[in-house]
This record gives C-alpha cells, structure tokens and sequence, in this order.
C-alpha cells in the first residue's frame, strides 16, 4: 500500500529523486559531528516555527491583552509551559548555534572560493536571526520585553541622518504603544520567518553545489563517506540532546514572569536582549557626540567585516597552522564579544535622556520628572520620611518637607542642605549625606523642589505603613516570631476591607517585587519581611512579619493567596489597638504604586512564604517529571535504534564473509 502510494506520488513529482539526492550526499572526510551545527540550526528553526504557531492560538498581540494571554497559556493550558519554554529557550539556542556554525566555517575556512556564496547567505541568516530575537522580546509586552525593545529603538534613534526615522517606522510613532506592538508582531510572526525559509533554501542549493569542504588535510579529505545513514545518525543523537536541553531548561529554569509593561516604573533597569548586551556595553566607550560610532559604527564594522571575508581572505590555504594571522584577529573578536556580553550582563546602568521612555516625552513630561521618580526612590530608601512629613505622611522629628517656602528654596540650597545639614540649621540632628554622588543629590534636589506634583511621581512612606503622629520608632534588628506571625486580619475583616484590586489577577515578577519591596516596605516590615519593628499602640507592639505571614492570609492556592495580601496592599489596614503609631497606607486607593507595581510585591510576598505566584496550574504531566519521561523515551530508542544499527551491520559482515 505504501509503496503504490509512494510510487503514485513519484510519478507526479520528483520524490525519490530528491530523497535520493539528500540520501546519496557524499561527506569528504567522512561523517563527523562537528557538521551536525548547521542541521542542529535547521531543526531548532522548525522547532520554533512549530511552538510560534502553536502560540498563536492563545496569544492576542494587543497591549492590554499580550501578557495576560500568554499567562494564560503558560498556566492553564496543558503542556502550555512546554510549548512557550520551548520557543522561548529556542529562540536562546538558535542564536547560538548559528553564531557557533559561523565560527566552525571560518575555522574550517569554509568560505572560500567556491563557496563565497554560501558563507554570504550564512551571515545574512545570522542578521535575520538577530532581528527574530529582537522583534520576539517584546511580544509579550512584559517590563523585560518592553524595555529591551524601547532601549534597542532608542539606539536605532541615535543613527546619523535616519535615525530618528527609523525609530518612528519601528514604533509606528513617537512612542511605544499599539502600533509598535503590531509592527514586531508581524516582523517576526510572519515576513522575517519567510525570508529564513528562502535563505535556507537557498543555503541548502549552494551548499550541496560544491558540498562539504570536509577536513584541511588532504590525506583526511581522501576518505569519503556517506549522509545515509552515517552523518544522519550523527545528526539525529545531535538533535536529540538539543531538544532534551530545550525541555530541561523549560521544566527547570521557565521563562521569568516580569510583569506587564509599566512605561511610569522607575525603578526598573532596562536592558537589552542577551546577544545585544555586546553592543550595549560598547555603546559606554562612545560617549555624547561619539555616540552614532557605537550605535551605527560598530555594527556596521562588523557587518562589513563579515561580509567581505571571503573576499579579503583568498588564499587557498585552509590549514590552522598556516592562518596565525585570520584566526588571530577573528579569536580576538571572539573574545571581545563575548567579554563585552559578560560586562553587559553585570553593568548596572542608569537611564540616559537618550533612553527615557517615549511615553514620557510624548505626554509631555521631560527628564527632571523622571529625576523626581528617582529622587523619590531614594528619599523612600534612606528612610528620610521616618523624621519628615511629605503631603500629610511621616514622621514629625524633622521639617515638614510639603512646606511652601521650602519649595521655593533653589537646588543649590537644597543640596548644599543635603550634603551638610548644620549648614543652615546649626544643631540639626539631621545626618550628613555627603556621601551620595552628584546625580543622587540633583535628584534628591529635583524630588524636593516638586513635591507639590510628588504625588503623581511616588511619593510615599518609606515603608508599607504611615505614621499617625509622635516620635519616630527606634531601630530594632528584625527578629523572626514563632510559627506563622501573629494573626492580624481574619478572612472576614479583609472582606469588609474592599475587594482585590486588578493586581491579584496579574502574575508579577518576584524578583523585580524584591526591589520595590526594599523600597517601600523594608523600613516597616523588615528585612525579608521577618517584621520585628515596633509600633507602640497596637494590639501586638510590633508591625506583623511577612514570612511567615499570617495564617489568616496564607493559601497554598498562589491565586487565592495573593488576592488576601491585595486587600490590603490596595485598601491599607489599620492595626488592632487603641492607637498604633504606625498603620498600613492604601498603596492601591492612593494610586501609590500602579498595579503592576503591587502585583509584582505581591509575587515576593508569596515567594517568601514558599508559594510560587506562577506556579504551573494545569500543566498536563508536572514539568519535571515530563522531563524524566522524555529522557527515558528518548533513552530507550537510541539504545533500541542502536542495537537494530548493529544487528544489521553484522548481518551484513556475516553476508560480506560468506560472499568472500
């Protein structure tokens, strides 16, 4: 049956001929796995095709829909978190498979004359699989995605001449919004995986033209041996351990929650996508008018480099040994590559006006406001508001800073007040900050001098709870209490503090939650939530630990869970006692912090007390386990393909000896 099917199909197009074709593919030097990275390369691109359409069944590319479909895909779907983890981590592989099967060619010297051609498309497959990665990132419209693709379109916006319109095309305007959303969406769902498919092909053609260039020696070169089944086994145990990598990674690192896009959250370092943290890094060398070298000179360079290689390398020498000087220079921008990843990686960079959200600029609001958010940030993590009144909230020990004539003090008084505080009040027990540098102090300044508007910028309480009048508390070291914490609310006494607010539904980011943590509510809760800081008055004489917390919040249910802390994130609450010095601010009602900002707390709070906000809720087989299963099957068919493998070679020794 199959073979008058097979036969009926041959008739009308070439099929054994083309199965032929690739079969009978003669390998000089013999089969190798040093050339499985390229067919590694192919795979893991169907692999992505495969997962992105699969994707595209849940996933909506709007900017108020992206994230929350692909939450729901992750955590509802089963075997959602396999599909998303395994195009997310792909995509990772992808880049670097095809930058090692550069480095294998140029090594081999593969791109010489016949095979100009062929190394050309290589690089400009390279490029497109660079623009997949960038176009990919913010399709989720998560704070990671969104901000490595406003810091990539910033850079495009400092190229010479076009720059700015190359921002607005990718954008689709002035800022970061719907359009931008739909414009990647497209690029990378649709034109930039059809140009691959065409580059492919037309790698493939001009690689079997002339074929595999096969070793330097030619003594090596001499031997020849055969696609099937020699390099197609190779290639398939290749494939195989790439794809049990990908599964690992996704059931044991999954892609990170990082909360949906806030534009407002300062507090949040943007960066770039790993294989740009190169170019973002030597973007550093090239300061002010410099700039355009680092953003359109260096890629361009490099580009150029590549492209004519094998045209500046025409030698027919193919030999290591006999390349010092073209192995040289190109391990030396290896290394310089992969060292600038690295320093990118742990660089710790401040938001250049080169790099303010559009969203600001285009509302109107300029880069002092974005000083005073930052400025707030750091009044709230000195704990300067533990001595000070700011709009109603505070402490009393130090001036009230909402003051009107305090406003109207220029920034040079202030931070000269900052920098030495007996300066202008003598006896002031007010510490000296000397120690900060001068973009701290200019936004400290900046924050100061606005605080009439502070309130839309995030002014606050430098914890998570106000002060109701009386001496600021002593410092106390944060001591653990017994069990769960002391049971502050029950169930009903949230219910009569209002409902959960849209945060409890949004699955935020614990780790960017642990900065926002430090600067709201460390000065109250303590250290890792473990409480201990006094608050006369109440019923208790201290403010509740976070972890443990108390059982009347605490639910192995991550959903349920945060909606009982979102009560009170939202609402605030006021401790049981006749008059506790210190009560919970309504962060959610006083629009404090955005929701984003709350979910993502909230996703630390639940990840101290062991409870993962992201946790996997319907995941079809448990991930880890999944994982095990796919390594025995994958396991057992090897060893079974291995053993049917030697079974027919004998055979045929056996048939070749009776022959003889």
């Amino acid at each position: 049956m199959l073979e008058r099917i097979a036969r009926w199909i041959d008739d009308r197009w070439p099929m054994r001929a083309v199965l032929r074709l690739g079969r009978d593919e003669e390998i000089a030097g013999g089969a190798s796995f040093a050339y499985t990275i390229g067919s590694a390369t192919l795979a893991v691109f169907v692999l992505q095709v495969v997962t992105g359409i699969w994707q595209l069944f849940y996933y909506v590319p709007t900017v108020d829909h992206a994230y929350d479909s692909l939450s729901y895909l992750r955590d509802q779907v089963p075997f959602g978190w396999l599909i998303h983890g395994l195009h997310y981590w792909g995509a990772a592989a992808m880049v670097v498979l095809v930058g090692l099967h550069l480095v294998r060619v140029f090594f081999w010297a593969a791109y010489k004359h016949p095979r100009q051609l062929t190394w050309l498309v290589g690089v400009a497959l390279l490029l497109l699989t660079a623009a997949l990665s960038f176009t990919g990132a913010p399709l989720p419209w998560d704070e990671r995605g969104y901000w490595a693709a406003e810091v990539g379109t910033s850079i495009a916006g400092t190229v010479p001449f076009a720059g700015e319109m190359v921002k607005r095309l990718m954008l689709g305007g002035d800022a970061m919004g719907q359009l931008t959303l739909s414009r990647f969406f497209i690029l990378h769902a649709a034109i930039l995986p059809g140009a691959v498919m065409l580059l492919v092909l037309v790698h493939l053609v001009a690689f079997r033209k002339f074929g595999s260039v096969g070793p330097w020696s030619a003594k090596r070169r001499a031997v020849r041996g055969r696609f099937w089944p020699d390099q197609a086994l190779k290639d398939a145990i290749v494939w195989s351990c790439v794809l049990l990598i990908l599964i690992g990674l996704a059931a044991y690192w999954p892609p990170p929650f990082s909360g949906p896009a806030d534009p407002m959250d300062s507090s949040y370092t943007p960066r770039p996508e790993w294989n740009f943290l190169f170019l973002y890094q030597a973007l550093k060398f090239f300061p002010g008018r410099l700039e355009p070298l680092g953003t359109l000179g260096i890629p361009l360079l490099i580009v150029v480099l590549l492209i004519l290689i094998p045209f500046i390398d025409r030698s027919p020498e193919r030999a290591p040994k006999r390349r010092p000087v073209a192995l040289s220079l190109g391990g030396l921008c290896l290394v310089a590559i992969l060292g600038l990843t690295v320093a990118g990686f742990h660089s710790k960079p401040g938001r250049s006006p080169s790099k303010v959200p559009a969203q600001l600029a285009a509302s109107g609001t300029t880069l002092p406001i974005a000083g005073q958010r930052r400025g707030a940030a750091l009044f709230r993590s000195l704990g300067c508001q533990a001595c000070h009144r700011v709009n109603g909230t505070g402490g009393t020990v130090g001036p009230d800073l909402s003051n009107e004539a305090l406003r109207h003090h220029p920034r040079s008084w202030l931070i000269a007040q900052i920098r030495h505080p007996a300066l202008h009040f003598p006896g002031s027990p007010m510490p000296s900050f000397d120690q900060l540098g001068d973009r701290q102090l200019s936004e400290l300044a900046d924050y100061l001098a606005g605080l009439g508007a502070a309130s839309e910028v995030g002014a606050g309480s430098s914890g998570g709870a106000t002060r109701t009048g009386g001496p600021p508390p002593a410092p106390s070291t944060p001591q653990p209490e017994a069990g769960r914490g002391p049971a502050t609310p029950s169930a009903s006494t949230l219910a009569q503090e209002g409902p959960p607010g849209p945060a409890a539904r949004m699955i935020g980011s614990p780790s960017h939650g642990a900065v926002l943590f430090k600067l709201y509510c460390r000065a109250c809760h303590g250290s890792a939530g473990a409480g201990g800081v006094p608050n006369p008055g109440s019923a208790s004489g201290k403010v509740p630990a976070l972890a443990p917390i108390s059982p009347a919040l605490f639910d192995s249910d991550p959903a349920v869970f945060a909606s009982h802390v979102d009560r009170i994130v939202q609402h605030g609450l006021k401790p049981p006692g006749p008059s506790p010095a210190l009560t919970m601010m309504a962060f959610g009602d006083r629009s404090q912090l955005s929701q984003q900002e709350i979910a993502d707390i909230e996703a630390y709070v639940l990840r101290l007390n062991g409870v993962n906000r992201a946790s996997t809720l319907v995941p079809g087989i448990a991930p880890r386990r999944f994982f095990w299963l796919a390594l025995g099957v994958f396991g057992f068919v090897g060893v079974a393909l291995g053993a049917i493998r030697l079974s027919l070679r004998r055979r045929r020794k056996g048939r070749h000896a009776r022959e003889a």
